[in-house]
Order: structure tokens, then C-alpha cells, then sequence
């Protein structure tokens, strides 16, 4: 947790702070909930509990569409529109956040989805529900790269720029750029992974 608002930046020739906190790379106080999800996700494809997979797959499928919605459209224009200090600041206690939230959000849509999919047997060529999961593994599979591949290590890179002792705001402020806009591309194809997934239901 950041305890100080002075964020030192180098942008614009601001003097730099000091005695700034260091900014955890993950928030210690929610490993154990994120492990507990796991946990939950690990013995759910165990016992191939019906209930379980469900559970876990519309959870946590639930979590990254609003996630990739709220911050791609919600919180990105708003960031748009804040100073290089205000931005920093932000980032220095939502990044934290995210670099175990999404992960275990990911992981339990995947993981759960997939296992869920063996079960009731939509995987099976014969039926009529093949062809939807297929495009949707193709779409999930392509937000998964992004989350895991673009968004997670911008998060990463954020923290380590605020951990410096003289942060680059020019950076952080590229960053944080290329982490709204693929949250945004994420979440323009949530909808798609939305329509899917209810035509897969009612079928």
C-alpha cells in the first residue's frame, strides 16, 4: 500500500520526492484470496463437480469482461484526462491490484471453461454447440495473450518505474497508454465472448 501522494517525476523538470515508499509488485494482502480461488478452481476440475465448473467459469468470466469493460472504457478515458503526477499516483495503487487480479481471473475462466466444456460435452464434433466453442476458444485465447502477455507486464513495468528513485513520468505515462488501450481492445471483444457464451447456454 502507497502511504504518500508525493510521486517524484523527472516529466516536465518536477523535483523528485523523497523517502517515497516502495510500491509492492503484489499486494500481499490478497495472495491468500487469489490462492483460495485456485484452490476452489483445482478442486472443482478434480471432482468435476458440475456446479463447481460452473461456478468458477461464469465467476471468473464474469470478473474479466467487467474488468476489461470498466477499465478499457470507464477508467482509461478518465486517466486520459489527469496531470502525469495524478496518473502516477493512480497507478501506484491500482497496478499492484491488477497484477494478481487478472491472473487468477484468467485462470479460472480457462481453466474451469475448458473442463466444463469435457463435461457436458460441447467438445464432442457431433455437437451442435462445436463450432461456437471454437470460435470461442479462438477469441478467449487471443484476450488471454493480451492479459497475460501485453496488460501483465505493463503492470510490472509500472511499478518498477515508480520504484525508481527518480520516476520517468514520460514512461509511465506510455505505459499506462498501451495498458488502456488493450484493455480496451479486450473488452470490445468481451462482447463478442459475450454473445457466444449466452448462444452456447440456450442452445
Amino acid at each position: 500500500m502507497v502511504q504518500s501522494a508525493d510521486i517524484s517525476m523527472t516529466h516536465e523538470g518536477g523535483p523528485p520526492a523523497l523517502d517515497r515508499p516502495k510500491i509492492p509488485v503484489v499486494p500481499r494482502a490478497g495472495i491468500p484470496i487469489a490462492a483460495a480461488a485456485l484452490v476452489f478452481v483445482i478442486v472443482a476440475i478434480a471432482t468435476n463437480s458440475l456446479w463447481m465448473l460452473t461456478f468458477c467459469h461464469v465467476v471468473g468470466g464474469g470478473l474479466w469482461t467487467a474488468i476489461d469493460l470498466f477499465v478499457g472504457f470507464v477508467v482509461g478515458p478518465i486517466m486520459g484526462r489527469l496531470s502525469i503526477p495524478a496518473r502516477a499516483e493512480f497507478s501506484a495503487r491500482f497496478m499492484p491490484k491488477m497484477v494478481l487480479i487478472m491472473p487468477t481471473v484468467v485462470t479460472m475462466t480457462l481453466a474451469a471453461g475448458f473442463q466444463l466444456a469435457l463435461r457436458v460435452g460441447n467438445l464432442s464434433p457431433s455437437s451442435p454447440n462445436h463450432l461456437w466453442l471454437v470460435v470461442s476458444f479462438c477469441v478467449v485465447g487471443v484476450m488471454a495473450v493480451f492479459a497475460l502477455g501485453v496488460l501483465e507486464p505493463a503492470n510490472v513495468a509500472v511499478i518498477f518505474e515508480m520504484n525508481k528513485p527518480i520516476p520517468d513520468g514520460r514512461i509511465i505515462e506510455r505505459l499506462m497508454k498501451r495498458f488502456m488501450m488493450t484493455a480496451a481492445i479486450t473488452g470490445a471483444m468481451q462482447v463478442a465472448t459475450l454473445i457466444i457464451m449466452t448462444r452456447v447456454a440456450s442452445r
